[in-house]
């Protein structure tokens, strides 16, 4: 029986978008594909005013070859290539201005609180549209089925991987927080295994110490799960499974808000996946509580 064609993926519309295609095609990338796709990754502003000659000598390669790879993506050669980076610049103006106007709004005693809900509101709906649910069962059942599961996050993203640990603690054996306290991250690196699953959260600018613990957890045969903030984070390339997070804020603070609720529903879904194994584990924890009179005030 003849054998029905793939149809080929539609070319990106955003930037973003383009930046999950070069992540899709990884290691598939030729040298010179990988020279420019770097390029195009550290510097959209660079690329969108260069010509085809210009990015071609600044990479190395020749202009025949920034025109296939521009190509080869699906897009209308290279000036479909530097639309997208145009419209990254766009975007970021605009979102500068954002942060100037809702600051000089503070600064003239403007409502910043509610700046900042509408903020948290749009972080958290763009944050969960983005979720595959094909990789979102996947991840869950990592995280539910795996021999020992790791969460690692520091500096602004320690927060919500404190907290996610804290509730996976809560639904099963074997979870650890790895913190690197008192230079002890390669004793804590030391307990992952094959079969384990490792847990990275990090946003720019990027933990040094997660983004190489995340990669050499996934060498060690760990099921990798990154929350980063977009498809070029150094945490893509190590995760098999990665959550896109927005963290804008109405200040040069980025927020976190949208973190904690992913890993609040991550963590939900661990608790309907392993069913009776979780209820059992949080009766213990209440009993436990209960004994040791861990919380005071009058009984409800």
């Amino acid at each position: 029986m003849a054998s029905v064609p793939q149809t080929p993926p539609s070319p990106p519309q955003t930037y973003d978008e383009l930046l999950a295609a070069l992540h899709r095609r990884g290691s598939s990338l030729t040298r010179s594909q990988r020279l420019l796709a770097d390029r195009v990754m550290a510097d959209p502003e660079g690329v969108a005013f260069m010509t085809v000659s210009e990015l071609a000598s600044a990479v190395g390669v020749n202009e025949a070859t920034v025109v296939r790879f521009a190509t080869s993506l699906g897009l209308d050669g290279y000036p479909g290539l530097t639309r997208l980076c145009r419209e990254r610049l766009r975007e970021q103006a605009q979102l500068l201005r954002r942060y100037n106007s809702l600051e000089q709004l503070g600064e003239d005693g403007g409502d910043l609180l509610e700046s900042a809900v509408a903020l948290d509101r749009a972080n958290i709906a763009r944050t969960f549209a983005r979720i595959d649910p094909t990789m979102w069962d996947a991840a869950v059942e990592a995280l539910a089925g795996a021999d020992r599961v790791h969460v690692m996050g520091l500096r602004k993203c320690h927060a919500p991987a404190y907290l996610f640990g804290y509730l996976l603690r809560m639904l099963r054996e074997d979870v650890e927080i790895v913190t690197g306290g008192a230079g002890n991250l390669t004793d804590e690196l030391r307990r992952v295994r094959e079969g384990d699953c490792f847990v990275a959260l990090s946003i720019h600018r990027y933990s040094a110490e997660t983004v190489r613990a995340a990669a050499w957890a996934r060498s060690r045969g760990a099921r990798c799960v990154a929350l980063t903030d977009n498809p070029s984070s150094p945490l893509a390339a190590s995760a098999e499974h990665v959550f896109y997070v927005d963290a804008a804020g109405p200040s040069v603070l980025r927020s976190l808000t949208a973190f904690t609720s992913l890993v609040q529903a991550l963590a939900a879904g661990v608790a309907k996946r392993r069913g009776h194994e979780a209820r059992s584990s949080l009766l213990q924890e209440e009993e436990l509580l209960e004994e040791f009179h861990a919380y005071t005030g009058r009984e409800s």
